[in-house]
């Protein structure tokens, strides 16, 4: 059986231009989306209602963002460690990184999950040595789980917090953890990207539960069933779609990050932009950190 095609196709929202688009989301309470730019550093915010765009430059690579109780600083993910960012003034507080974190190694995903933590990941940057992993950080106590990969993508959680999917990107796996706010289960396999479908990146979780997975070199977003299964099929029209955010006042319109690393602008000129479409599903804004020493 076909999977159904998602009705919309999305067009671009913000022609930024990013080198590698990644980790956006909401912040309902600036109505602001939140990105970042790996490969040419930038936080990126941009709010919809006005149109307003701003760009914070960085000397270092930076690869997510997160919402603290201030909505002027960020919980950023640097090539260095986790750091609290100032939005307005670029001033840096280095804050953890993972142990060992080879000089190679850089962060990828970040999320804060309904318990209030920073769910992340890291990654060896030249995308061949399997030392990355995934990390938890609750403002005191940082906990690795998962094992190591070369690339990997999430920890993000299901909205009651009961289950934790990471990707292990250089394999193809979407793997799912059980979590009882204590103990973390081991990964199971729950997807496996077929050849054709280009790589697992960015993953977001909706309010019902189900799973929206961008495809690298693949131009779609899949949404599949908590259990794995394909529920429908967005197709992107651009080829390194790499993260996705629901935003707005329902939380229905998506936005859709993407990459320009490589592409010929005569063959993909939409590389790079952020996209946006509507949808009759509902997501969840940014969570904010809540931390320790915050």
């Amino acid at each position: 059986m076909t999977p159904p095609v998602h009705p919309h196709t999305p067009r671009v929202a913000i022609a930024c231009g990013c080198e590698l688009g990644e980790e956006i989301l909401w912040d309902p309470r600036s109505d602001t989306l939140v990105w970042v730019d790996i490969e040419n550093p930038a936080v990126w915010r941009h709010r919809p209602e006005t149109d307003a765009t701003r760009r914070l430059a960085l000397d270092e690579t930076i690869s997510f963002a997160v919402l603290t109780p201030d909505p002027d600083v960020v919980l950023a993910g640097f090539r260095s460690g986790v750091a609290l960012l100032n939005l307005e003034t670029g001033a840096r507080t280095s804050l953890v990184r993972p142990d060992p974190h080879p000089p190679n190694n850089r962060l990828n995903s970040g999320a804060v999950g309904p318990d209030g933590a920073l769910w992340f990941s890291s990654m060896d940057d030249a995308e061949t040595q399997p030392t990355g992993g995934f990390h938890r950080w609750d403002g005191t106590t940082l906990t690795d789980f998962g094992g190591s990969a070369a690339v990997t993508n999430g920890p993000v959680l299901s909205p009651d917090g009961g289950l934790v999917y990471s990707i292990d990107t250089a394999s193809n796996v979407v793997r799912v953890h059980d979590y009882d706010g204590t103990r973390l289960g081991e990964p199971r396999p729950l997807i496996v990207f077929e050849a054709g479908w280009g790589k697992p990146d960015g993953i977001t979780v909706d309010a019902e539960g189900h799973l929206w997975i961008c495809h690298y070199a693949g131009s779609r977003i899949t949404r599949f069933t908590p259990d794995g299964r394909i529920e429908r099929i967005l197709p992107v029209p651009t080829a390194l779609v790499t993260k996705c955010a629901f935003a707005g006042p329902d939380l229905t319109t998506l936005y859709i990050t993407t990459c320009r690393r490589g592409r010929d602008p005569a063959i993909d000129p939409m590389a790079g932009h952020v996209f946006v479409v509507e949808t009759d599903i509902r997501g969840e804004a940014g969570r904010i950190f809540r931390g320790a020493g915050l």
